[in-house]
């Protein structure tokens, strides 16, 4: 209903009352509705209070919330880091290896459980101090291996007796009893290394259970012997001076 309306039917009832309308009737009615006015603007004002207070609570709870959940900080102390642990350091190569020797001829002997150890392969390589070659055997060590040094680099191939010149001007003989080199070897026969102490390996034998190598050498012969395992294999060392 608009004002005009309720002004108007407020001005009848007056008048059926009373007779003729009062004069001052309007401005009663406008103060009744300013009144009136007035007196529900607090309550919105009340209702938007209580709206503000609870999006503040609920907004600290929020906050709050999360940082219960974290770890106390202690002052002044810094977590250090857990020290990791070093791998202990694995043996040289070069360890517990024999001396060289310059004297003479040596010979080792081998834990044989086969009848033969076949030649499976053979390897030269150049290291610190020394060159070496490897006879690498496939089930098993020989029964024995000699080694004959020589003021020379002419060997004697096999039943033949030919005469057989290798680089160098010395030489070491390598006799393995009990092996064979036909049977798993395919190989090279006559390694030209280019190194500066074993110059050059050729096999002179491989008859009845005996494999022959020649070695020539650039120097009088300082070497060492020994066998390997994992797999089986002889290895033999020519002295540098590099």
């Amino acid at each position: 209903m608009s004002k005009d309306s309720f002004r108007r039917e407020l001005n009848d009832a007056f008048d059926r009352i009373s007779g003729s309308p009062s004069s001052d009737l309007p401005d009663r009615v406008r103060s009744s509705l300013v009144d009136g006015r007035e007196r529900r603007g607090p309550v919105w004002v009340a209702g938007l209070a209580a709206a503000l207070i609870a999006v503040l609570v609920v907004g600290t709870l929020i906050v709050i919330g999360p940082l219960s959940h974290r770890q106390p900080v202690v002052p002044g102390v810094t977590a250090s880091p857990t020290p990791s642990a070093s791998p202990s350091p694995s043996p040289s190569p070069t360890d517990n290896l024999p001396a060289f020797t310059c004297a003479g001829q040596g010979a080792l002997s081998g834990t044989q459980t086969v009848q033969t150890a076949y030649v499976d392969a053979i390897r030269t390589g150049r290291n610190a101090g020394y060159d070496r070659i490897v006879i690498e055997f496939k089930n098993g060590e020989p029964v024995s291996v000699d080694l004959k040094p020589q003021s020379n680099a002419k060997f004697t191939q096999g039943a033949s007796g030919q005469s057989v010149q290798l680089l160098g001007s010395n030489g070491l003989l390598v006799v393995i009893h009990g092996s064979d080199e036909h049977t798993s070897y395919s190989g090279p026969y006559d390694f030209k290394t280019g190194y500066t102490g074993l110059l050059e390996a050729r096999q002179m034998e491989d008859f009845e259970g005996t494999v022959q190598w020649g070695l020539g050498l650039s120097a009088p012969a300082c070497y060492r012997a020994f066998f390997l395992t994992n797999p089986n294999r002889l290895v033999i060392d020519i002295q540098t001076t590099s």
